[in-house]
């Protein structure tokens, strides 16, 4: 079943602002200190994150947030960690659930991870890439990815700054796709304008960063400070990737429960709209 197949047919969006949610530091907030591996699975206590359960009339149907696990620099697979594991369960344990209190799409409550090249990939109709700056993709990940995107799946990049980062990422992606080309989304484009209207293409430093410094950017060397949003399309023109350059939208969902000032300057007003538009978009278009 191809991830075009599994897209659910309707997605309403309630009214229902972030405002109207509670930052005081409950989500993520026990998880800190402590990472979890991706092979330990979600753990029984979601670190504070509310669970709900799946109606089984629609058990087939919710929307599974999928995080891809890719060879980076000798580290390959489930258990070797690597970049693709970065803020593992928190930020996908918090999106999860706001994505299922803020819209009427049905979500599953516990995200999975899975390699690129792993067949039931083309049973979920979006995946969120984390860290490419170090990736290196097998030649089964390249044709796992390919195959997944040309038949109606979508992919979102976060969290990788600076030239060098991209250029590597430029050069793994080229694999995947020698023939096209990312190219630069607009704000008018309608990823930033279908839920949320944004007005600027967010960008989201990490905590540690904005409380160290105070800055939106992280320095990873040159070409780090101004924030890109590129994309690819497919020959129908379908954009089947959202590439999020010189930003870190997952801190946002991640470190929500950390910091009230962060969860209002980052969190609430940029990580969380950002997302939900890619999701909207990916399961609409």
């Amino acid at each position: 079943m191809t991830p075009r197949r599994r897209r659910m047919l309707t997605f309403a969006v309630l009214a229902v602002g972030l405002t109207a949610l509670t930052a005081g530091g409950a989500l993520a907030q026990q998880w800190w200190g402590r990472r979890a591996s991706p092979r330990d699975g979600i753990p029984a206590d979601r670190g504070g994150v509310p669970d709900w359960k799946v109606d089984e009339r629609f058990k087939r149907d919710v929307f599974t947030f999928v995080r891809a696990e890719y060879g980076s620099y000798g580290r390959r697979g489930r258990g070797g960690g690597g970049g693709w594991a970065t803020d593992w369960p928190d930020s996908d344990l918090n999106f999860s659930y706001r994505l299922q209190q803020l819209t009427s799409l049905r979500v599953e409550p516990r995200p999975i991870t899975l390699r690129l090249d792993d067949e039931k990939l083309l049973d979920y109709p979006f995946v969120y890439m984390i860290e490419p700056g170090g990736m290196v993709l097998s030649e089964e990940e390249v044709v796992g990815l390919r195959r997944y995107l040309l038949n109606g799946g979508f992919l979102m990049v976060d969290d990788f700054w600076g030239d060098w980062q991209y250029q590597n990422f430029y050069r793994e992606i080229k694999r995947v796709f020698p023939d096209r080309e990312p190219e630069e989304l607009p704000l008018e484009h309608p990823i930033f304008q279908c839920v949320y209207k944004l007005k600027e293409r967010p960008q989201v430093p990490s905590i540690h960063t904005w409380m160290g410094t105070g800055q939106t950017w992280e320095d990873h060397g040159p070409g780090s400070r101004e924030v890109h949003y590129r994309g690819i399309q497919d020959d129908e023109g379908r954009l089947m990737a959202i590439i999020c350059h010189n930003t870190d939208l997952g801190d946002g969902w991640e470190r929500e429960g950390e910091d009230p000032a962060y969860f209002r300057e980052f969190a609430e007003r940029l990580s969380y709209p950002m997302g939900i538009n890619i999701v909207t978009y990916a399961m609409t278009h």
